[in-house]
C-alpha cells in the first residue's frame, strides 16, 4: 500500500495577480469601460462579498467573468465601503433620545486604504497582465492601475470567495 504525503506549502501558493485601480467611477461603470476595452464580458455577481468586521457586516460589489477559452477568471471588486451602524444616545438634555447613525469607511484590504478597486485576475499570464495593465491606464476615468505585489497583502483571506 503506497503512502501518500500532503506538503502545506503546495497550498499557500497564489495563483492569482491582483491589479490595484484608482478611479471615481461607479462599480457598474468601470466593469463597461473594462468590458469595451479588454476582450471580456464583466457582469454584476449576485452574491456579494461578506466581511463580518468588529463594526458590524458589510457587503462589497464584485463583477465576474469567466473566460471558457483561455481558463481566465476575472473579479472586479470594490474596496471601500461603509457600515452604518445606530446609535441611541439616552440622557437629560435638550437631545434626549435621539437615534443617530454612524457611517464608518471599510475596506476588503485594509492595507490599501487608497484603492478603489481590484481586478483580481486568476491563471493568466505574464505578458497578458502587462497588456492588460497598459490598457486599463488608457480608460480616461482611470487615475492608475497597477499590479499589487501579493506577497505584500495581509488580508489575503478576504479575497477568498
Amino acid at each position: 500500500m503506497a503512502i501518500h504525503k500532503l506538503d502545506f506549502h503546495e497550498f499557500d501558493e497564489i495563483d492569482y495577480h491582483l491589479v490595484a485601480i484608482h478611479t471615481s467611477l461607479e462599480d457598474y461603470r468601470l466593469a463597461y469601460f473594462i468590458n469595451q476595452k479588454l476582450p471580456i464580458n464583466l457582469s454584476i455577481f449576485k452574491d456579494e462579498i461578506h466581511i463580518n468586521i468588529k463594526e458590524g457586516e458589510t457587503k462589497f460589489s464584485r463583477f465576474y467573468y469567466f473566460d471558457k477559452e483561455n481558463d481566465i477568471s476575472w473579479n472586479l471588486i470594490q474596496n471601500k465601503n461603509k457600515v452604518i451602524q445606530q446609535k441611541n444616545e439616552t440622557s437629560q438634555n435638550l437631545f434626549s433620545d435621539v437615534n443617530m447613525e454612524v457611517a464608518t469607511k471599510v475596506y476588503l484590504l485594509p492595507e490599501f486604504k487608497k484603492v478603489d478597486y481590484f481586478l483580481k485576475i486568476e491563471n493568466i499570464e505574464e505578458s497578458l497582465l502587462t497588456q492588460m495593465q497598459l490598457l486599463l491606464n488608457t480608460i480616461e476615468n482611470i487615475s492608475t492601475a497597477y499590479n499589487v505585489d501579493t506577497n505584500k497583502i495581509k488580508s489575503k483571506n478576504n479575497l477568498i470567495f
